[in-house]
């Protein structure tokens, strides 16, 4: 029997993939900030299923959480780190307190709870760990530059960790998902007090009041979630997982857009190589 821990399951994508893992009769570690709103599933699924209180910002809880789980259920087998919001902001408006408490939860919430199961992971020589990221770390609209900072980040290290632990028996995936029908965009979507009105025709058409997505975008997070279970079962989920047809177009046209830039400015880029050994650059 495997066993979850999956961070932010209070709504959203991460009580969606709680639930099916605990409908399909895998162990759970179900956590959020407030575990009242996770007792629910426990209640449901009390063999198989621990609400735990997890701030991801908070070492502490970090250290408890993977200690109750192990205590539990012997070890965890997948993590999935899939707690974290959403920050609207023009740079110049960003807020410095609310980037930092951003990049703490998004970014450094899930290398702490990376480095809470890899010693698990490392002596059983066995593990999956699952980052929830954004086509938002390699799309970037007007308004979402710390928010797609923050994913990129994440990505970053998710994919050197993956060539680090490989070796150990250990995988690494990270998930882009599209739009996707839950509070990302309502409840957990936050932004700067600050306005600035030169920024009113590009960061600021997408402040919240003036986002109208939330509960009309295509992506079922239930659907999703068994995706996601189904990556994890294959015996080498990949590397990178896009969710949603919307990810796949978005990020699709933004590599063709890319590979284009790159072979429009290609002479540039190799002009700078040293000469070839044998060669006078001046002949």
């Amino acid at each position: 029997m495997t066993t979850w821990l999956i961070t932010g399951c209070s709504t959203g994508l991460g009580r969606a993939l709680a639930d099916a893992v605990l409908s399909r009769g895998d162990n759970a570690v179900v956590t959020a900030r407030d575990p009242a709103k996770v007792k629910d599933l426990a209640d449901a699924h009390p063999g198989t299923a621990l609400a735990v209180a997890v701030d991801v910002t908070d070492p502490a809880q970090v250290t408890v959480a993977v200690e109750q789980a192990v205590g539990r259920f012997g070890g965890v087998d997948v993590l999935v780190n899939n707690a974290g919001y959403g920050y609207r902001a023009a740079v110049e408006e960003g807020d410095d307190t609310d980037v930092q408490q951003l990049f703490a939860t998004n970014f450094f919430g899930a290398v702490a709870m990376i480095k809470a199961v890899l010693p698990g992971m490392r002596t059983r020589r066995s593990g999956t760990i699952v980052n929830i990221s954004s086509i938002g770390a390699r799309f970037f609209n007007p308004g979402s530059g710390y928010y797609s900072a923050s994913k990129a980040a994440l990505e970053g290290m998710s994919a050197t960790l993956r060539k680090e632990v490989e070796p150990l028996g250990i995988t690494v995936t990270t998930v882009e998902p599209g739009a996707f029908r839950t509070d990302f965009a309502g409840r957990s979507l936050t932004q700067s007090a600050t306005v600035i009105d030169d920024y009113a025709a590009t960061a600021g058409k997408r402040r919240k009041e003036n986002d109208s997505s939330h509960g009309t975008q295509p992506g079922d997070p239930a659907k999703a979630a068994e995706a996601l279970i189904s990556a994890v079962g294959s015996g080498h989920p990949p590397v990178l997982l896009l969710l949603g047809s919307d990810a796949v177009t978005v990020i699709g046209d933004a590599l063709d857009s890319q590979r284009a830039e790159l072979e429009a400015w290609r002479d540039l880029s190799v002009s700078t190589d040293f000469a070839a050994s044998g060669t006078d650059e001046k002949a």
